[in-house]
């Protein structure tokens, strides 16, 4: 079995998710595989945070509303540790409020539940700056 490191050596960026909701957490890595990239799901802020995951992460997909420490708080907390990750963020609920302000907090896209499998590719090839 292939290690994550060992697909992150394989210029397979690694993408990491971080979603309370168990379905997201197991059809987007089969997705992201499929667009050739490597994926690993959290069910929590603080699971990614434990993981030690954080410094092999090319780009994290994050969910808004979790229990527990939300998207937007990893995000601040990512930064104030100085962690340059590309954050793509992934709601259910419509705020323009809470959109607007990840986006000027620099947040790399916002996707809204449910996005089509061409949205979340392009949100991560610009993320990536992938051509």
């Amino acid at each position: 079995m292939t290690s994550l490191k060992d697909e992150s050596r394989n210029g397979r960026p690694l993408l990491s998710i971080v979603d309370d909701d168990e379905s997201v957490r197991e059809s987007l890595p089969d997705l992201i595989k499929e667009f050739g990239f490597a994926a690993q799901a959290f069910s929590s802020a603080e699971e990614f945070l434990r993981s030690g995951s954080v410094d092999q992460s090319s780009l994290l997909i994050l969910d808004i509303a979790m229990p527990g420490m939300t998207g937007p708080e990893l995000y601040g907390e990512l930064k104030r540790r100085g962690e340059k990750i590309p954050v793509i963020f992934i709601t259910a609920q419509k705020d323009e409020t809470v959109r607007s302000r990840v986006l000027e907090q620099g947040a790399a896209g916002f996707l809204l539940k449910p996005f089509s499998d061409s949205a979340l590719l392009a949100a991560i090839k610009a993320a990536l700056q992938v051509v």
